[in-house]
């Protein structure tokens, strides 16, 4: 037992600490502060858990948010008390909306130091609202009251987990001393089997399921996988592919998720269906009488405006309790993940399912010779170019907003087995850097980011000096935001230019020297497949792409409805 018998608040911090250590937590997250020391000690002088420091508690938050998406287990964030809990709102909405496992713990000042003027004191009460799957205020620390403490922090690493991820919160409140100074009647030691129940195996998942009807046979359908970051990738693709296989039935497959990565597992893979689907008589043709979602839909417009047009039946199978119908379609939910799918019949190959590889066939060779005739840095082209250039298995984040997007036109299916990785809980752009960071912590990672998302969270460069391994940037500096030139305000200008696409003519280089990361410009589309295989062991550097916003927004809306029209 990891314990500190000085006073009661090392004492209380260090059984919530060990009580997490034992149920399996590896990594904390702690910003600096007075109120929280009693925290900060423990977790520093904890073996088995890494204690990582870090300034800034916006950064800190999507820093850890970035290493609890990588290894899908819970990890902690710590703060002092005011205003700083604040400052984790952002990842704690994106953690809820994404399903990641938070715990978050904010110290506080006990109950007669509240709503007095005194320092560093607001009301931190259920501080996140409803974005939380637990809460409770732990009460002043008392030694008569330690079991209590370490089922309470039990039950809550427990629902970081289940019955679906997500972030709970503890507040803390703690009286002086707050440094681990001597206190005379502590005990010696506690009872020999005060831990002795605890272990870092999970709880299992309570509840039945449905399997899909007997009736799929005689209707035309498709399985839509969206947005999707599995922990076992391979076993994912695998349970896919069999069902797609088993059913005949063809596979939209979102670049947010793996299956694209994976793609000798699935001969039935549809990677081109945004751009398929804006020939709108092809696309009327090729409509499904049922459709298999696998949880959440996909980024593409083009397929959302589909469904919600044709209004097929939907299955969605995810475990999750909630709803991920926003269209509020016909939409049956099977409560159950596609791993846990029970056996289905094996049935012939459709001419329906042969059409839409004739389809996507097709555009794939349209697209790919484009792509690579496109000599200048047209944006959309870094997407193609990674997911063919960069090492086999590498993590990469992708940003939010145009990014995101020009991965589901332009990724290619290949067998690289690349792990993507994504904040779009919430669909924002706070924590980009810092997310990635997290991420790529004690790895090798890519990030494909937007200047106006770097831009967003530089202050995820100050935790340079904590970060342990390499996270490759490569920025798309159109000096704006580029999504916006997809969007119908984009003709009306003013106010567009100003309050839209807001340009920060930042020059990129000398923020990185402020910062001490390394900074390339890339001219050519081969100089920039050296610098993506190989990677570098360590650090951060920055991989600039100078484009012209107006003409890739332009070549977005021209070119990929140009080549839906030959189809």
């Amino acid at each position: 037992m990891n314990l500190d018998f000085r006073n009661i608040n090392t004492l209380w911090a260090s059984v919530l600490v060990e009580t997490l250590a034992r149920s399996g937590l590896k990594t904390a997250i702690i910003c600096p502060g007075s109120r929280s020391t009693p925290l900060t000690v423990a977790f520093a002088r904890h073996p088995d858990i890494e204690a990582i420091p870090i300034l800034d508690e916006r950064s800190a938050s999507f820093f850890a948010l970035g290493i609890a998406r990588r290894t899908h287990q819970p990890v902690v964030l710590v703060c002092t008390s005011g205003s700083a809990g604040a400052n984790f709102f952002p990842a704690v909405v994106e953690a809820r909306e994404s399903r990641v496992p938070l715990l978050v713990l904010t110290a506080d000042r006990p109950p007669e130091l509240r709503n007095c003027n005194a320092g560093q004191a607001i009301d931190q009460q259920k501080l996140f609202g409803s974005f939380t799957n637990f809460y409770t205020e732990i009460t002043i620390p008392e030694l008569s009251l330690l079991s209590y403490l370490r089922q309470t922090v039990l039950n809550a690493i427990e629902q970081t987990q289940y019955p679906i991820p997500g972030v709970v919160h503890l507040n803390l409140p703690f009286r002086e001393p707050l440094a681990p100074i001597e206190q005379s009647g502590m005990p010696a030691q506690l009872p020999a089997n005060f831990f002795e129940h605890l272990s870092n195996s999970k709880s299992p998942k309570l509840g039945g399921f449905r399997g899909l009807p007997d009736d799929l046979a005689t209707q035309r359908g498709i399985i839509i996988a969206g947005v999707s970051q599995p922990k076992d990738l391979q076993k994912y693709c695998e349970s896919i592919a069999l069902l797609s296989k088993s059913l005949s039935m063809p596979v939209f497959a979102e670049a947010l998720s793996p299956l694209r990565n994976f793609a000798s597992l699935n001969p039935y893979l549809i990677s081109t269906y945004d751009t398929i689907l804006r020939n709108k008589e092809l696309a009327k043709n090729l409509a499904p009488e049922v459709v298999i979602r696998i949880g959440e839909m996909p980024t593409s417009k083009e397929v959302r405006l589909w469904l919600e047009q044709i209004q097929p039946l939907q299955y969605v199978l995810d475990p999750s309790d909630r709803s991920l119908d926003p269209l509020h379609s016909r939409t049956i939910h099977i409560r159950l993940s596609i791993e846990d799918l029970q056996t289905v019949p094996t049935l012939p190959i459709t001419d329906f399912l042969k059409d839409w590889l004739a389809a996507e066939s097709k555009m794939r060779q349209i697209i790919d010779q484009s792509l690579a005739e496109e000599t200048a840095l047209f944006e959309g082209k870094s997407a193609w170019l990674l997911s063919q250039t960069l090492p086999p298995d590498i993590p990469l984040f992708i940003a939010s907003s145009m990014p995101v997007r020009d991965a589901e036109f332009f990724w290619k299916p290949g067998d690289l087995r690349i792990q993507p990785f994504f904040n779009r809980g919430a669909n924002g752009i706070d924590g980009t850097l810092s997310t990635a960071l997290g991420i790529a912590h004690h790895q090798t990672a890519v990030m494909l980011t937007g200047d106006l998302a770097l831009l967003h969270d530089t202050n995820g460069f100050l935790m340079r000096s904590q970060f342990k391994g390499h996270l490759t940037i490569v920025l798309i500096n159109n000096n704006g935001g580029g999504i916006f030139g997809m969007l119908p305000i984009a003709p009306f200008d003013p106010p567009f230019e100003e309050f839209f696409a807001t340009p920060q003519n930042i020059d990129f280089s000398k923020l990185c020297q402020t910062y001490d990361v390394k900074h390339e410009i890339i001219e050519t589309w081969d100089q920039l497949r050296d610098r993506l295989n190989p990677l570098p062991p360590d650090g951060i550097r920055v991989l600039e792409l100078r484009t012209d916003r107006h003409h890739d927004a332009n070549w977005r809306k021209t070119k990929l409805k140009h080549f839906a029209n030959l189809l």
